[in-house]
């Protein structure tokens, strides 16, 4: 009877730490390249070109790698895109940004990046300018 009355004591304090170690956060596996995106800019005239970025540690080719990186992670929230696109039915300023279009491709937080960027459009001009520093800023010269 001893080890039943053991037993009996010591099971709710094995089921309350049950729950605890199943809700830890596990870690996000790394990619085989860590975060890496190539980036092809067009019809931007001096910005034009293919980029490369890699990020932790910030390397590539971008004009700014540590603060493209550090915009990115700025952006970057667990369950959410921030490559996402323009919703459909968005309500856009009709102001037209410029020819300038953009594709981004690669690894982002352990997930695959496919996405187009432009200026046609308000909506498209706010989108462009958060990723100003992977893509560039047409209305600065140095482009950065």
């Amino acid at each position: 009877m001893p080890l039943r009355r053991l037993a009996l004591a010591t099971a709710p304090v094995l089921l309350l730490a049950a729950p605890a170690a199943a809700a830890a956060p596990l870690p996000l596996p790394a990619g085989p390249g860590g975060d890496h995106l190539s980036v092809t800019v067009t019809d931007s005239g001096r910005l034009s070109g293919r980029y490369e970025l890699s990020c932790h540690p910030a390397r590539g080719t971008v004009r700014d790698p540590k603060g493209a990186c550090a915009q990115l992670d700025e952006q970057t929230r667990w369950g959410q895109d921030p490559f996402a696109p323009v919703p459909p039915g968005a309500n856009c300023t009709m102001i037209y940004g410029g020819p300038d279009h953009a594709h981004v491709s690669g690894t982002w937080a352990g997930r695959p990046v496919d996405t187009d960027f432009s200026r046609t459009n308000g909506c498209e001009i706010a989108r462009w300018n958060k990723f100003s520093r992977l893509l560039g800023d047409p209305a600065r010269p140095s482009g950065k």
